[in-house]
């Protein structure tokens, strides 16, 4: 199993962390599955890749430590697929999604840390 974390800290209010996060998840193509006002789960759409590349994102939005500044949240992404080869599809997923979350435009990033 391929599996991706990173956590940023963004200069975004903890109430509009949630519908940003929702919208960027949707730009990436991914369809959103669930969420509540702390986690999002979304997965890469069915038949665009196979099944054990399909991949699915978790975004976590840490209120505990919100300010009306500043929000934390963690995204994990994961596949079935085994990651024999370094540059496989969750991890080029996991760029994406992260460089998509570092670049956006509405919100300024603090800081970034990938695990």
């Amino acid at each position: 199993m391929a599996r991706y974390t990173c956590s940023f800290t963004i200069s975004v209010s903890f109430d509009d962390l949630r519908a940003l996060v929702l919208e960027l998840l949707q730009d990436c193509d991914l369809e959103i599955q669930y969420f509540n006002h702390e986690y999002i789960l979304a997965r890469e759409i069915l038949g665009k890749v196979s099944y054990d590349k399909l991949v699915k994102v978790e975004a976590f939005i840490d209120k505990s430590t919100a300010t009306e500044k500043e929000t934390r949240m963690s995204i994990v992404i994961t596949s079935e697929e085994l990651p024999l080869q370094v540059d496989n599809h969750c991890r080029q997923m996991f760029d994406f999604v992260r460089q998509a979350i570092e670049g956006n435009r509405r919100w300024h990033l603090i800081e970034s840390i990938a695990g």
